[in-house]
């Protein structure tokens, strides 16, 4: 009964992926299937040979398999008292062919599988690059969850089904085929039993799916929703504990799972019923099939081997059916998730200038960052900033202020060439007047200390290593006081091997920031991008960090975005980034605001 229930599951599956694919048709829509197998294809067909080498031996285990069952056939009439002088042959034959199906059916599922993960690999290797070199705004309007999903689930179900969709389709045919054709053999009756059987409860399950469908689809948005309440709950603990609300969070759970617990019994009440009545479909069809074969072995018209062998051929015939029928939602489902991938895949890429690698060369002299003319937004027709001027210079400070939101961070990303300008000029300037555009290839240029937590959970060594893998303790430890980090870190339980929670969990804001300041001097990068990076350290700090870090490097340029006007007197240079504009202060102003501080 549970089998009957499986197969009617699957039909009612594949019933609902065929309406798909025909509704696909109509539409026109369904180039676009076949357009994501061709981009699948693309990266299986290195793998042709091993395709087709395992096609013919799934061709030759079927065949073993069908081999066998004549041989149990063979055997059972033997015994009940026919063709006894052929009772040794038949049992060498079905030892012989069982023994070959079993070895070759293992090593097939171990061959399959490695086709599978190196495919599965050779996708999510390509994929992960084209991820990291995708333009940034083009991949910001994908939530982390979604990336990852697609990442990972969708990777997984196109390389289970790429190599294994063309064989077992041929595998399969070739399976309903013989199979058919031995019960033919025996009684044509038989046959036609055994072939209607399997497309009438195809029907059958058809006349209950759309009623599944309902509490499947009800069941996926109930566990999204607690998913969501949980993710929301988990990730905001400290504000919930803060509030004195966790009691009230509580209740929630308990309304969730009652909510849940009432869904799921009412939902197991609707599968017991439709079991039943799957149950009782699939035992009238055996009961009449069984009935037949009884009246045929009662009239002597067929052996009781020939009995059982169209039992077990019957239940072969369906099962081929049904994984026949099978392959539909498996290859609409793995086509929707190449259409997934295949959005990441055509994202625009970043920026890339061939020349900049020259600009290594002067490294050690510093670089000039500018901005000419220079405008930006992210929409069409909508400017954030718009025909300014900037210039950072080798062995300077320089600052960008104004209110959040007018377009600080825009601007350190349009230097990191994170995105690029609609109009005008940014641009690197090497000692030598070499000039080029900020691009991806730029990028390692720079250090960068963006606003936030970003301290990863592990030690403190592997958080700077991150940027320098080959970084010796010393070096770490240097990068560390320049960065007044290592008056706290030196008093930690193992230093610099002190091990950190998830987002920083163990150290406070300050201490996080003054080891990602730290993390960015070890990089050592010519030029040092600080975003909001020393909001939460005292004046003090703040000014000895700034000054240890042109101290280490005088030809090093850094650049600050801040909202605190304490450090503005060491600068050369202050921006005020406001109203769409980037509007240099004058050294009057920059002074007047540093003392109202």
């Amino acid at each position: 009964m549970a089998e009957n229930r499986d197969q009617s599951r699957e039909v009612k599956i594949a019933f609902e992926s065929l309406k798909i694919l025909i509704n696909k048709w109509y539409d026109g829509s369904i180039e676009e299937t076949i357009d994501d197998w061709k981009w699948i294809f693309s990266y299986s067909k290195k793998y042709i040979w091993a395709i087709v080498y395992s096609t013919v031996m799934g061709l030759v285990s079927t065949t073993l398999g069908v081999v066998s069952s004549l041989m149990s056939k063979y055997l059972l009439d033997v015994i009940t008292g026919y063709q006894t002088d052929k009772l040794w042959l038949l049992v060498t034959v079905a030892v012989t062919s069982t023994v070959f199906n079993l070895t070759i059916g293992n090593w097939l599922n171990r061959f399959n599988l490695k086709l599978s993960i190196n495919i599965g690999n050779d996708i999510q290797a390509d994929i992960f690059d084209k991820i990291i070199d995708a333009d940034w705004y083009a991949m910001s309007k994908y939530p982390n969850g979604d990336l990852l999903n697609r990442f990972s689930n969708d990777v997984s179900t196109i390389s289970s089904n790429a190599i294994g969709w063309f064989p077992s389709i041929i595998i399969l045919v070739y399976n309903f085929v013989v199979t058919f054709f031995v019960i033919m053999r025996y009684d044509k009756m038989m046959a036609v039993l055994a072939f209607v059987g399997a497309p009438v409860g195809f029907a059958m399950s058809a006349i209950l799916m759309k009623y599944r469908r309902r509490y499947a689809k009800r069941a996926k948005e109930m566990s999204s929703q607690v998913m969501s309440f949980q993710v929301e709950t988990f990730y905001n603990f400290d504000t919930i504990k803060s509030f004195g609300i966790a009691p009230h969070y509580s209740e929630k759970l308990r309304e969730w799972q009652k909510t849940m617990k009432d869904f799921q019994l009412q939902y197991n009440m609707f599968s017991i019923k439709t079991g039943i009545v799957s149950s009782i479909f699939g035992f009238i069809l055996q009961g009449g099939v069984f009935g037949y074969c009884l009246y045929r072995l009662w009239t002597r018209e067929i052996t009781y081997g020939t009995m059982t062998l169209f039992m077990q051929q019957r239940n072969k015939l369906a099962g081929a059916f049904s994984s026949l029928v099978g392959i539909i939602p498996a290859f609409l489902n793995t086509s929707i998730s190449a259409h997934r991938i295949r959005e990441l895949v055509d994202l625009p890429r970043e920026a890339h200038v061939a020349r900049s690698s020259e600009l290594d060369a002067y490294i050690e002299d510093g670089f000039t960052v500018e901005m000419r003319g220079m405008s930006f937004g992210y929409v069409r027709g909508k400017r954030v900033i718009k025909d300014s001027q900037m210039i950072a210079r080798p062995g300077e400070i320089v600052a960008l202020i104004g209110p959040s939101g007018e377009g600080k961070t825009t601007l350190i990303r349009l230097i990191l060439g994170l995105v690029q300008p609609k109009g005008g000029d940014a641009v690197i300037r090497a000692s030598s007047g070499l000039e080029l555009p900020l691009n991806a290839d730029t990028r390692h240029l720079f250090s960068y200390v963006p606003q936030g937590n970003t301290i990863l959970s592990g030690t403190i060594a592997e958080n700077m290593r991150m940027v320098k893998d080959d970084a010796t303790d010393e070096e770490i430890i240097e990068a560390l006081k320049i960065a007044c980090a290592w008056d706290f870190v030196s008093k930690m339980p193992e230093t610099i091997n002190y091990k950190i929670g998830e987002r920083g969990r163990g150290l406070s804001e300050g201490q996080a920031q003054r080891i990602a300041i730290a993390r960015a001097v070890l990089r050592d990068a010519p030029v040092l991008l600080l975003d909001e990076a020393t909001s939460a350290l005292d004046v003090t700090t703040e000014r000895q960090v700034l000054r240890n870090i042109i101290r280490q490097r005088p030809n090093k340029t850094c650049i600050v975005t801040t909202h605190r006007p304490s450090v503005l007197n060491m600068c050369q240079r202050v921006y005020r980034v406001m109203d769409k504009q980037i509007t240099e202060l004058s050294e009057e102003e920059s002074s007047r605001m540093a003392m109202d501080f």
